[in-house]
Formats: C-alpha cells, structure tokens, sequence
C-alpha cells in the first residue's frame, strides 16, 4: 500500500469517528435542551439511555481530536448497550411489550404520547437511530478502506 493509500485510510476511518463524535454530540444536546428549554422530564429509560450517550459525547470528541480510531473498543460497548435500552424503549413505546412489564413506577410514563418531539418524532425511535448510527460509524472507524 502506498503512503497515499495509507493517508487516505486514515482520514477515511478518522471521518467515521468524526460523524460518531457529531452525532453523539448531537443527540446529548437535543436530550438537555428537551428536558431543560422545553421542560419534559424524562422517563427512566431516557435517563438510562443518557448515561450512555453523554459518555460517548465526551470520549468521541477526546478522540476525534487525537486522531485514535481505536476508540471503537471503548465507545462500541457504550453505543451497543445504549441501543439496547434505547430498543427496548421503543417496543414499549410501539406497545409491543406489555404494560406489566413497563419499568416506569414513578415519574413520567416511558411510553407516554408526550415522548414525541415536534408532536411527531418518538424520541425513543430517534435514540435508537442515533445509538445505532454512533455505533455504524464506530464500526466503519475500524474497517480498512478498500484499496
């Protein structure tokens, strides 16, 4: 491989993470600005998905600006269990799992019609989208580009 092909690689795969970085960015700023500007508290699942994504935010930017595109062992086991919860959210909201099932004891119903944004966009369906576009381009950060 030649040392362009090399250069080129590396910037492709550091372009992934990037993305990641700005998507991880993205979905933590629309989180706090819908529980702090628009004032809807979140459910509990909404916390935990939190827990996942503001981490991510944190270590993608570390990472995009130091160039580490091994990040991918660290970010993809954030992203991959953030999407989990951010799924099961969405079978609870889609009604698809059973009322007595739903972890939502106290505080704001997890599968309440006000988990929309716009009166339209779920948020859990707009979670598990960015969880699962974070953890595409954490996977695409890691894969060589075809020569």
């Amino acid at each position: 491989m030649t040392n362009d092909a090399t250069a080129a690689s590396g910037h492709d795969r550091w372009l992934y993470l990037f993305v990641a970085w700005i998507i991880a960015v993205a979905a933590s700023l629309a989180a706090l600005f819908i529980g702090e500007v628009v004032g809807q508290a979140p459910c509990s699942l909404c916390w935990h998905q939190r827990a996942f994504m503001f981490p991510l935010a944190v270590l993608l930017a570390v990472a995009s600006f130091r160039g580490d595109t091994g990040i991918w062992r660290y970010g993809l086991p954030l992203a991959a269990i953030g999407m989990a919860i951010a799924a099961f959210h969405s079978l609870l909201y889609a009604g698809l799992i059973p009322e007595g099932i739903q972890p939502c004891s106290q505080g704001p119903s997890c599968a309440s019609a006000d988990m929309t944004i716009l009166g339209m966009l779920p948020l859990p369906y707009l979670s598990l989208a960015a969880f699962a576009a974070i953890a595409i381009a954490l996977i695409g950060s890691r894969t060589k580009a075809a020569s």
